[in-house]
């Protein structure tokens, strides 16, 4: 009997504890949408990448025009000057590639002006939601923008505008009636 009345006991914790976690979601895209500064450091990077990438495919349609010229003279030069232009094609291969690694690379230059402008912005909105979970006291917040699979939302656990707010004590973000979905 003993056993029986300790083991609904705990089974009994159990399921009010589970019942007393919070939970809450964010939309993430929807408050990053809404911070100007977030937009324009993405607009910023965007025309970065773009100008850089004009610039790279220039240099390759540059090589492509090389090696047909050298495919269209290769038969008249001598064994020499066409090992000197071969050389010179690859060389100039390799310094696009590097072009493109030091631009583009996962310790690149856009890397490290993502980095630069962005994160300060991504860690701002983190800690506002860390400060609106331990405030409301939420177990767990979701992102809904991260690919979970949630199936139903309610509204009302959506602090979304809540972090906006809280954000724009810090930086400026869209006033919460002017705010679009």
């Amino acid at each position: 009997m003993k056993k029986i009345t300790l083991t609904l006991t705990i089974i009994l914790l159990m399921v009010l504890g589970a019942n007393a976690q919070r939970y809450a979601y964010v939309d993430s895209e929807y408050i990053l949408s809404n911070i100007p500064e977030y937009n324009d450091a993405q607009d910023y990077l965007n025309d970065l990448s773009v100008t850089w990438q004009s610039e790279i495919e220039a240099k390759f349609a540059e090589i492509s025009r090389l090696y047909e010229n050298f495919q269209n003279e290769a038969v008249l030069l001598p064994q020499e000057l066409r090992n000197k232009r071969e050389a010179e094609i690859v060389s100039k291969e390799q310094q696009i590639h590097e072009l493109q690694q030091s631009k583009f690379g996962s310790e690149g230059e856009l890397d490290q002006k993502r980095k630069e402008l962005v994160q300060p912005i991504q860690e701002k909105v983190y800690n506002a939601i860390s400060k609106i979970a331990v405030e409301k006291n939420y177990g767990f917040v979701f992102d809904k923008a991260a690919g979970l699979s949630i199936l139903y939302t309610d509204p009302s656990l959506d602090i979304s505008d809540d972090v906006l707010d809280e954000v724009g004590t810090l930086i400026q973000t869209v006033r919460r009636e002017d705010r679009k979905r």
